[in-house]
């Protein structure tokens, strides 16, 4: 297996070399190594899918933060590729706080992670401005620190809240310039916005495609500036919509003609294989 500091160097070079990549979001160690045996180069923790696996909803504080942590644990021995972990706000408002977050996940095997400017609270749901930056901040702090290097993302996630783009924007811009690695406003969708958004920062943009337009390819997101390309709790979504199709047809016409859509046991054992038990 890779040491901590190999990942941290191949997951930044990722970052620096022409072109997007993909990072997709597996939910436990499993989801993984199937991704990893695709020639995927990196992986994200999804906070979505996480929830789905534990039954229960995502974005309400359900899943603890020392869960979070164990699921990255998981996620970054499952294999030697870098993994970057949906940290949520950091499970606290407080700054320092927040940015504790950081140093867990980096002690539990990440090569990166991000800050979220939600607060988890209905009537509230942004951070305000001033206060968004100083736990940016804050997590550079943490980040900096640490024995291996950390790649940061800070996003902004007010487009899902109804903050209109230069809002976004603008706390991109602050958020490259407290200085995060990497920036990440979920709910772009056309290309369009996506171009004016990369276009408006100098780091590195991840945009997620699960909120985008789905017919949006690799090629045309790396054209538009973008460099990171993750897919949240998708395919945790697609594979609990498999899931729940075998399972209606079972309780609604008494058929199984579901198992031939299997992934055959030969080719499971064959990527599981690979890894010792």
């Amino acid at each position: 297996m890779k040491t901590p500091a190999e990942k941290a160097a191949a997951f930044r070079a990722l970052h620096e070399r022409p072109g997007a990549f993909i990072i997709p979001n597996p939910w436990d160690a499993g989801t993984a190594r199937l991704l990893a045996s695709l020639g995927f180069e990196a992986l994200a923790t999804t906070s979505l899918g996480l929830a789905n696996s534990l039954g229960r909803v995502d974005g309400t504080n359900s899943v603890s933060r020392a869960e979070v942590i164990a699921n990255c644990r998981v996620i970054a021995a499952a294999t030697d590729l870098p993994v970057n972990a949906d940290l949520e706000n950091g499970y606290a408002h407080e700054p320092r706080a927040a940015a504790e977050m950081i140093r867990l996940a980096a002690e539990a095997g990440v090569s990166g992670g991000s800050i979220e400017d939600t607060t988890g609270e209905r009537e509230r749901p942004i951070y305000d401005f001033p206060h968004a930056v100083e736990r940016v901040q804050a997590a550079v702090e943490v980040a900096r620190a640490l024995p291996v290097p950390f790649m940061l993302t800070a996003r902004a996630d007010g487009l899902q809240f109804g903050h209109d783009l230069d809002d976004t924007m603008r706390r991109l811009q602050a958020f490259e310039n407290a200085g995060a690695d990497v920036l990440y406003a979920p709910g772009v969708r056309d290309l369009a916005t996506i171009r004016t958004v990369a276009s408006s920062v100098r780091k590195p943009l991840n945009v997620v495609m699960s909120a985008a337009d789905p017919d949006l390819t690799v090629a045309q997101l790396a054209e538009a500036g973008v460099k990171r390309i993750s897919v949240g709790g998708a395919l945790s979504r697609l594979a609990l919509a498999g899931f729940l199709r075998g399972a209606r047809e079972m309780a609604d016409r008494g058929t199984f003609t579901w198992v031939r859509e299997t992934a055959p046991s030969r080719e499971l054992k064959a990527v599981f294989g690979r890894w010792p038990a």
